[in-house]
């Protein structure tokens, strides 16, 4: 059985950087789409960043492209958000989820297509 864990999350000034961390375990990435979400609440949860497992493709919210990268560590079954210049509007409960061998030209931003989320880690921005 397929789980998820976040970690990493914590408080950091604007302009700061902090590294999430997702790590599978009872899985071994093969063809999957893992994906960053975001959600605040009272507001709709959010993708902000895509990696395909099975050849390292990316996608990325305008919001965080240039601040953000995703990247995967197949060795650890980890994929990690690094996330640089960090304003206030990125803070946040972040998910990580995996959509298990997702069909051509899915959506990645569309939850409803994950089949696994982890608990979350809280990103707090502020001055």
């Amino acid at each position: 059985q397929l789980q998820l864990q976040e970690s990493g999350g914590g408080s950091v000034q604007p302009g700061g950087s902090l590294r999430l961390a997702c790590t599978a375990s009872g899985y071994t990435f093969k063809e999957d789409r893992i994906t960053w979400f975001r959600q605040v609440p009272g507001k709709e949860r959010e993708g902000v960043a895509s990696i395909y497992t099975g050849g390292d493709s990316t996608y990325y919210d305008d919001s965080v492209r240039g601040r953000f990268t995703i990247s995967l560590d197949n060795a650890k079954n980890t994929v990690y958000l690094q996330m640089d210049s960090l304003k206030p509007e990125d803070a946040a409960m972040y998910v990580c989820a995996a959509y298990l061998s997702p069909p051509s030209g899915s959506n990645w931003r569309y939850h409803y297509n994950y089949n696994y989320f982890g608990q979350g880690t809280q990103v707090t921005v502020s001055s």
